[in-house]
C-alpha cells in the first residue's frame, strides 16, 4: 500500500468501476478532488453544466439509457442543496447515480464555518438528503473511504436501484492515508431473485382460470431488461399489455395487444381492459394515483373483484394500494422467464382461451382510433397537440431517445406516443420534476452518442433550465429541444378551467400587467438558442413542423425548435384523477365499469 489522497482514491475507484463521467460544478469545497480528476481526465471526463440540478438530471438520464451509474460532484452548501430535486426524482423512479457532496472540514465542524449546517448536529448536510437517497455515507477520514465507496456502489444497484450520497469533508480530499483501493463492486445484475416454484405455479393457476387477463408493466420491467420475456409472453398467450410511462417500449408498440398507458390521460383501450380484466399480472410497477384513476373503482381497475398477481423486487410496493391475490418478490426478468419455462408443461393455458377477449379489445381499439385519429391530420394555426405528436412519430428515427418534461405535453405523449425501444422514453413520473426533460437529454446523449436525442419540453419547464443549450454547445452534444410553447403553465391552467370554473390566475404568461384576453408573452426561444451558438427555429404552422424536426436531427447540432401550440385543446380523459376534496371528473371518452 502507498500513501494516497482522499480525492485521488475516489478518482481511482471511479476508474475501477468504469465510470466514464462526473457531472459536476466547481466550488471551494471540491477543488481538492477537481485536482485529482485533472490527473485522470483521459479516463474520467468532467462535464460541467451551468447548474447543479442539471448535473443530477443528466446522471439520472444517463442511467435510464445505459443502466450504468455515473457520479455527480457538488461543493459545500448551496451547490449540494441544488441536488435535492434530481435526487428525489431519481429515487422516485428507481434511477441510480453517486452524488458526491463536499462538506466543511472536520477540524471546523460545529464551529459554524462557511456553509455548515449545524443547528441540530455538526456538518449535518447528510440529513438533508436522507429522505431522497437510498443511503448517505459520510466518511470523515481517508481510511473510511474504501469501505464507503464499495458499499455506495453496491447499494445503488442492488434490489430496487436508487441514488446514493457520499458526503465528504473537504479536507479529506487532500489528506493522505496508507490505504488500499477497494475491490470493484460486481453485484449489479449478479443477484436477480426469482420466485419460488409454488408462486410460479399459483400464478399460472390463476392465469388458467382467467378469461380476460392483462399484463401491467413498468419501470421495474425496463430496469430488469425484461422486454424480450414479456414480449414472448404477450406473443405466446395473446394477452394485452398495459404500460406505465417508464415501461413503454418494453413490448412492441405496433402490436395490437400493446395498449399503452392507463389512468386519466391513458389510452381508452388500456382503461377499458383494466376495468374489465378478471386477472391483472402486474410486473415491476406500482399503482400510483395517476395510473389507477386515484384508486376509484371502475375507472381504471376493479380490485378486489379482479384478481391481482403483483411481482416486484421491492417488497414495500406489494400491497401498498391493492392487496394482491398473490404477491411475489422477484426480479421482473427472472419471473417472466420462469413463467415461460413453466408454460410448456401447462396444457390448460392456451392462447385460444383468450380469443374472445382479444376480439373485444380490437373493438375498443377501433372505437378509440375513430375518435382521435382525424385530429392527427388537422392543419391549424396554432398547431393542435395531436399533430405535434403525430409529426414527431413520423419523422423521428426508430432509435430516437425522447426525454419528456413535466407538463401538459407529457399527458399527450403518454396517451399517444409509441416508443420503438426500451429505455427510449424518459419521464419524471414519480416526482414529476420540471427541468428533468430539459436536462436529462444531455445525459442521454452522452450515454448513446450515436443516437438522436430529442427533448419535448414545455415553455415553463424550458425557462427553468435554458442554460442547457450553452452546455450542449460547449460539449458538442447534438441534442434537440422541441419547446411546446402554449404561453402558459397549461397543465395547471387546465385544472383551473376544469375544476375551478376557469378562474385563471398565475398560470398563463402575459405581457405587462395584462390578464386573460391580453397579449400572450414568452421570450424568443429560437433567438436564445442562436445566442448560445446553437440552431434556433420558430414553427407556427403545422406544415412546417416535420421539416424543421427532420432537418434539426439531420444537422447533428444543438437546436431549439419553438413550436406554438393551441392551449385550448386538451387531452381527452379516459379515466379520472381526483385532487381531494375537489370532486373528480367523468371521462370524456368511455364510461366507468364495476365488475
Amino acid at each position: 500500500m502507498a500513501m494516497i489522497k482522499g480525492g485521488e482514491l475516489i478518482a481511482e475507484y471511479l476508474i475501477k468501476q468504469k465510470v466514464p463521467y462526473v457531472f459536476g460544478i466547481c466550488g471551494h469545497g471540491n477543488v481538492g478532488i477537481l485536482d485529482a480528476l485533472h490527473e485522470v481526465r483521459d479516463q474520467v471526463k468532467l462535464v460541467s453544466p451551468r447548474h447543479e440540478q442539471c448535473a443530477g438530471h443528466m446522471a439520472d438520464g444517463y442511467f435510464r439509457v445505459k443502466h450504468q451509474p455515473v457520479a455527480t460532484l457538488t461543493s459545500t452548501g448551496p451547490g449540494s442543496a441544488n441536488m435535492v430535486m434530481p435526487l428525489v426524482t431519481a429515487l422516485s423512479d428507481s434511477s441510480a447515480f453517486l452524488a458526491i457532496t463536499a462538506n466543511v472540514p472536520t477540524g471546523q465542524a460545529n464551529r459554524a464555518p462557511f456553509q455548515e449546517l449545524y443547528a441540530h448536529n455538526q456538518a449535518d448536510f447528510a440529513q438533508v438528503l436522507r429522505p431522497v437517497v437510498k443511503r448517505s455515507f459520510q466518511p470523515s477520514r481517508v481510511d473510511m473511504l474504501p469501505l464507503a465507496l464499495r458499499q455506495a456502489f453496491d447499494t445503488m444497484v442492488t434490489g430496487r436501484p436508487g441514488p446514493v450520497n457520499l458526503d465528504v469533508p473537504y479536507n479529506v480530499f487532500q489528506e493522505e492515508a496508507d490505504v488500499e483501493l477497494p475491490a470493484a463492486s460486481n453485484v449489479y445484475g449478479a443477484r436477480r431473485p426469482g420466485a419460488n416454484q409454488a408462486d410460479v405455479t399459483a400464478a399460472l393457476d390463476l392465469l388458467a382460470q382467467a378469461r380476460q387477463p392483462v399484463f401491467f408493466i413498468g419501470h421495474g420491467t425496463a430496469l430488469a431488461e425484461a422486454g424480450p420475456e414479456v414480449t414472448e409472453l404477450q406473443r405466446r398467450l395473446g394477452i394485452p399489455v398495459i404500460t406505465s410511462p417508464n415501461g413503454m417500449g418494453c413490448v412492441p408498440a405496433d402490436d395490437p395487444l400493446t395498449l399503452g398507458f392507463i389512468g386519466r390521460n391513458g389510452a381508452y383501450p388500456a382503461n377499458q381492459a383494466g376495468r374489465h380484466a378478471d386477472l391483472v399480472l402486474c410486473v415491476g410497477t406500482r399503482f400510483d394515483d395517476r395510473s389507477s384513476s386515484t384508486w376509484i373503482p371502475g375507472y381504471s381497475w376493479n380490485f378486489p373483484a379482479s384478481k391481482l398477481v403483483h411481482v416486484d423486487i421491492d417488497p414495500l410496493e406489494l400491497g401498498r394500494n391493492y392487496p394482491p391475490t398473490l404477491g411475489v418478490i422477484a426480479d421482473a426478468k427472472v419471473f417472466c422467464a420462469q413463467l415461460l419455462a413453466a408454460l410448456d408443461a401447462r396444457a390448460d393455458i392456451r392462447r385460444e382461451a383468450y380469443a374472445a377477449w382479444r376480439d373485444t379489445i380490437a373493438g375498443w381499439q377501433a372505437e378509440w382510433e375513430a375518435f382521435v385519429r382525424p385530429n392527427f391530420a388537422a392543419i391549424t394555426t396554432p398547431i393542435r397537440p395531436e399533430y405535434v405528436v403525430g409529426a414527431l412519430q413520423r419523422v423521428l428515427p426508430e432509435d430516437v431517445i425522447l426525454s419528456l418534461d413535466s407538463g401538459v405535453h407529457h399527458n399527450w405523449f403518454m396517451q399517444f406516443w409509441k416508443p420503438q425501444r426500451a429505455q427510449s422514453m424518459l419521464n419524471s413520473w414519480g416526482y414529476s420534476s420540471m427541468g428533468f426533460g430539459v436536462c436529462s437529454i444531455l445525459g442521454a446523449q452522452l450515454a448513446a452518442p450515436e443516437r438522436p436525442c430529442v427533448a419535448v419540453v414545455g415553455d415553463g419547464g424550458f425557462m427553468m433550465a435554458p442554460y442547457v443549450v450553452a452546455t450542449a454547445v460547449e460539449y458538442g452534444l447534438p441534442c434537440v429541444w422541441v419547446v411546446w410553447n402554449n404561453f402558459a403553465w397549461a397543465a395547471i391552467r387546465d385544472l383551473q378551467y376544469g375544476l375551478f370554473e376557469g378562474r385563471e390566475l398565475g398560470t398563463a404568461f402575459y405581457k405587462g400587467k395584462q390578464g386573460p384576453g391580453g397579449e400572450r408573452y414568452n421570450p424568443d426561444f429560437a433567438a436564445w438558442a442562436r445566442a448560445c451558438g446553437a440552431d434556433g427555429v420558430v414553427v407556427t404552422r403545422s406544415e412546417d413542423l416535420s421539416g424543421a424536426v427532420e432537418q434539426a436531427v439531420k444537422n447533428r447540432r444543438p437546436c431549439v425548435i419553438d413550436v406554438h401550440i393551441d392551449a385550448e385543446v386538451r387531452p381527452p380523459p379516459t379515466g379520472t384523477w381526483q385532487l381531494p376534496p375537489t370532486p373528480f371528473k367523468e371521462p370524456v371518452f368511455g364510461k366507468p365499469y364495476r365488475r
